[in-house]
């Protein structure tokens, strides 16, 4: 009987009565993998291309880290993705910039979680698509215009100018933004939220901020001619 191979981390399942000669040096790449998935940690840089994680059978691979951090400038909406049928469960610290992009860890065939500029998950793959046990959220001060993310946490200084932050296209139900006035300047310099496409309060149209020192969270309602509404009013 030949050897196989696991499904997931894709070690060497060695067969009774193979790999004479060469049995622990198959043990010791299974066991390098191992700790790979236990405690392996890597940073990719993405900037214009989608990038896919390698699971080499019984070899180390980047896919297999237990820890991926991604970096750089996106240029374009950009997928990370791992191969359709894996299970396995991973830590992403998102420290791009992404200019406006999305950036989203998925499955190769199915979907996945689109990432939030700076933020920390807990991912895991069910071999068909990755989902989301935990996020944590970190505020991000921005002076000038920007498309945001959905989980956004934004510390807005108008102090140099009133400027547009743009919501995320196409959200789903329970996605969030949220929003304070770092600089106490709303009021001098307005904070405009673009709706990009989606109704906020019941109305078609931005949202002008000018209270000083407003602080607040938009959620999509799921209802299209509600959209976006107020957290806390």
């Amino acid at each position: 009987m030949a050897n196989s191979t696991s499904a997931n981390l894709k070690l060497t399942v060695q067969a009774t009565g193979e790999n004479s000669g060469t049995w622990g040096q198959i043990t010791n790449t299974n066991l390098l993998i191992l700790e790979q998935a236990i405690g392996g940690y890597d940073a990719f840089n993405i900037t214009n291309a989608s990038r896919a994680l390698t699971f080499t059978n019984g070899a180390l691979s980047n896919g297999k880290n237990e820890v991926i951090k991604l970096t750089g400038t996106l240029e374009s909406n950009l997928n990370v993705t791992i191969p359709d049928s894996v299970e396995k469960t991973y830590i992403i610290h998102d420290g791009c910039d992404h200019a406006g992009f999305t950036l989203t860890f998925k499955t190769t065939s199915g979907t996945g979680i689109a990432l939030c500029e700076g933020h920390k998950y807990v991912l895991y793959s069910d071999g068909t698509n990755i989902e989301k046990a935990s996020e944590e959220r970190v505020w991000r001060a921005i002076t000038a215009a920007e498309t945001v993310q959905t989980g956004a946490q934004i510390l807005a200084n108008t102090n140099g100018g009133a400027f547009t932050i743009t919501l995320p296209a196409s959200p789903s139900a329970g996605d969030e933004v949220s929003f304070i006035d770092q600089g106490y300047d709303f009021n001098t310099n307005a904070l405009t939220v673009g709706r990009n496409g989606s109704n906020i309060a019941n109305a078609a149209s931005d949202l002008v901020v000018n209270t000083q020192g407003a602080g607040f969270s938009l959620v999509y309602s799921g209802d299209a001619t509600t959209g976006w509404t107020y957290r806390e009013k």
